[in-house]
């Protein structure tokens, strides 16, 4: 596949490419062009000759482009869905589900496209003021690989519908599906030049969109350390930023808790995707009276997940994005158990079925009893592994939650409202479930604190992101 810019399918002016493979099997998929800082500035001149007619456009007419681009993609969802599985990896019933999801952020912001963004109030004997928002301008968006098509989403619907133009970078592992999706925009008559793709490496085509000097606003979802990257480089030009980073969410059970619903929360929480979550559950905390109860059902739950090639229905856990992923993850088990810093319930290690040998495939993880320094709990293991450790009183699990340099999400599992009250209250995250975890609706405004992150997506607020405030003051 090709980049996209202005409405064209183009190679790199570089001319060199990178291949792109199934994590299932290393197969060869395809191939795309690595984008240079020359391909950014062109995407740039693109997207600055569209904003224009785009921004003057009714917020209205924009909203109305962006349902139609769902009603593409409802009706190609399945041929966009196996796309999305053979490159990342994931089961096909995860990947159905993200590109409806993708639909869905769509048409919620579709709802948004009639609401009042502006104001005005009287200034009593001064006169009156008017506060407008208007589009930002040209506007970058660097997305990851695990979520692709949600994260185009959370990118590209508050920042078209605001009247800003955009160029993307999708992640080097997995570009495929957000190329492919790009086609639901041009079929529902999207201009060209307001959606602009550049594929290639976060080194070069990342960074120069990070630094070029007219992108006034930068979105970006990633690991922090390249968010930390990002915000200094986008300093430079004084940028507008959005950064959605690592998290380490905390999921504590209390002993009141419904151990078959908790069982489930973890088990969807931590392997969903193969573990490859921002929002995935990291730490497991059981009040200490039902942790072997918990442990044996969850452990029975685990060893019962079909491991395999996400294309077959029966698969209910695929492999890592790639072999190098695989082994941090098996670095951080190996460590872990060679210190004696936790017991190995079950997993490990990787599936001995001959089938699946040459895919980027290991075993769900359960560890027990890991002390607080362990490197599962100071590290955003991004993989199939769950440490377990136990909390005797609210006081210990709100701490524990807490002991960790992120604030992107955390859930408290039980029927106690003064429990949950004092966890929600004092665990300092963006986000906090009650007996649930992972589930973000559009609805919803998500983000983090601390290392993970500045400003929020989703929620009706999120459209402000992607604007500039004027206020025009009239004199009586």
């Amino acid at each position: 596949m090709k980049m996209i810019i202005g409405g064209e399918r183009r190679d790199s002016v570089s001319g060199r490419s990178i291949p792109v493979n199934n994590p299932a099997n290393g197969d060869f998929i395809d191939t795309i062009p690595l984008g240079t800082s020359e391909d950014v500035n062109i995407a740039v001149e693109s997207a600055e000759n569209a904003l224009p007619k785009w921004s003057e456009k009714q917020c209205r007419e924009r909203g109305k482009i962006l349902f139609h681009v769902a009603e593409e993609v409802r009706k190609n969802h399945k041929e966009i869905a196996l796309l999305l599985t053979i490159e990342v990896g994931k089961p096909i019933r995860e990947s159905i589900d993200e590109i409806r999801g993708f639909a869905n952020i769509l048409e919620y912001y579709c709802s948004l496209a009639s609401s009042n963004i502006g104001e005005s109030f009287s200034l009593g004997p001064i006169g009156d003021c008017i506060v407008n928002r208007e589009p930002i301008g040209v506007c970058g968006a660097i997305i990851p690989w695990n979520v692709p098509a949600i994260l185009m989403g959370w990118k590209t619907a508050p920042a078209l519908l605001m009247g800003n133009t955009l160029v993307l970078k999708p992640a080097i592992a997995a570009p495929l599906t957000v190329l492919k999706l790009y086609d639901s925009f041009e079929n529902a008559g999207l201009p060209h030049g307001v959606l602009n793709i550049v594929t290639g490496n976060g080194e070069e085509a990342g960074r120069a969109i990070v630094r070029h000097p007219r992108i006034r606003k930068v979105t970006f979802t990633g690991d922090s350390q390249n968010g930390r990257s990002v915000r200094m480089d986008a300093a430079e030009s004084m940028k507008h930023i959005t950064l959605e980073l690592g998290g380490s969410d905390a999921m504590v059970v209390w002993k009141d808790a419904d151990i078959n619903k908790a069982t489930d929360g973890a088990l969807r929480g931590r392997f969903y995707n193969c573990g490859q979550a921002c929002l995935a559950v990291k730490r497991l905390y059981l009040h200490e009276s039902i942790k072997d109860t918990f442990i044996g059902e969850l452990k029975n739950k685990i060893e019962k997940l079909k491991i395999g090639d996400g294309r077959s229905v029966e698969t209910d856990m695929g492999p890592l994005i790639n072999v190098s992923q695989r082994s941090k993850v098996e670095d951080v088990i190996r460590s872990t158990l060679e210190k004696g810093e936790g017991t190995l319930i079950t997993g490990g290690k990787r599936p001995e079925d001959p089938v699946i040998t040459n895919g980027a495939f290991l075993l769900p993880t359960l560890i027990s009893d890991i002390p607080d320094d362990a490197r599962p709990f100071r590290e955003e293991v991004f993989g199939p592994l769950l440490p377990v450790a136990t909390v005797e009183d609210i006081d210990t699990a709100v701490k524990q939650a807490n002991n960790t340099p992120f604030g992107l999400g955390a859930s408290i599992w039980t029927h106690d409202m003064n429990v949950a009250r004092r966890f929600s209250s004092d665990v300092k995250t963006g986000v906090i479930w009650i007996n649930k975890h992972l589930t973000i609706p559009p609805d919803v405004p998500f983000g983090g604190i601390k290392e993970s992150g500045i400003g929020r997506e989703n929620g009706r607020n999120s459209i402000y992101e992607y604007t500039e405030t004027k206020s025009i003051i009239i004199g009586k």
